[in-house]
């Protein structure tokens, strides 16, 4: 039996990087994978490779995450299909330079959308069910750009900043349901966004431990790769 056996697993980004080698990673373990992303054509092929990998059938919902009607239709869909939810991975990401002399407010606001405001309305999104069954694991991908900033990064780095301290408030607010909500970093992982880094299934055990603790495991705590 797997680690995540019966479990049912939403999984945003899952359309390439480490949302696709984590979908792979939990369905091995037994969960169930619901994967959004924007783009049908990289979710199917996620949905492909977990199948021919893992034999389990991916449920595909093509999503805007940073839309809230789209969301929360997701979710719905997601547990008409499997009746619960018991983890989410906000990983779905935007990286794109831009000093704060040079970034205009529609670039600025896309960054935020994606990096900050898509995990806050997942979370909101799948609390009720959580809370329902007094259990929940969240798992929100961060990077060391949130401690120290860096030039040239500026929306990047402020919305995980952001995500870090929406992470801390959400695990105080709701760990008295069952639900555990933790940070992971990843470091630099070879994706669509780096052309350089490490292979994304190289972090996946880590994000299955996170996905998997037990009652009364650590909440509001940030976990890095190695």
């Amino acid at each position: 039996m797997g680690l995540m056996e019966a479990r049912i697993t939403l999984i945003s980004g899952a359309g390439t990087g480490l949302g696709r080698a984590t979908a792979i990673a939990f369905a091995a373990e037994g969960a169930s994978v619901a994967l959004l992303g924007r783009r049908r054509d990289k979710l199917d092929e996620t949905a492909s490779l977990v199948r021919e990998r893992t034999g389990q059938t991916a449920l595909v919902l093509q999503t805007d995450v940073t839309e809230e009607q789209q969301v929360q239709e997701a979710i719905r869909l997601t547990l008409e299909r499997y009746g619960r939810i018991d983890v989410l991975l906000n990983n779905a990401a935007v990286l794109e330079p831009g000093s704060v002399a040079e970034l205009t407010s529609d670039d600025w606001q896309k960054q935020i959308s994606t990096n900050l405001t898509a995990p806050f309305l997942l979370t909101k999104a799948v609390l009720p069910a959580m809370r329902a069954q007094k259990y929940g694991r969240i798992i929100n991908i961060t990077s060391s750009l949130s401690k120290n900033g860096a030039g040239g990064f500026a929306a990047y780095s402020a919305a995980k900043a952001g995500l870090e301290s929406l992470t801390r408030t959400i695990a105080d607010e709701e760990h008295e349901h069952g639900i555990l909500v933790n940070l992971y970093n990843p470091g630099t992982l070879r994706t669509e966004m780096h052309a350089t880094g490490k292979d994304p299934a190289l972090v996946t055990p880590d994000i299955i431990r996170l996905a998997s603790l037990s009652f009364g495991g650590p909440t509001g705590t940030i976990h890095s790769y190695g």
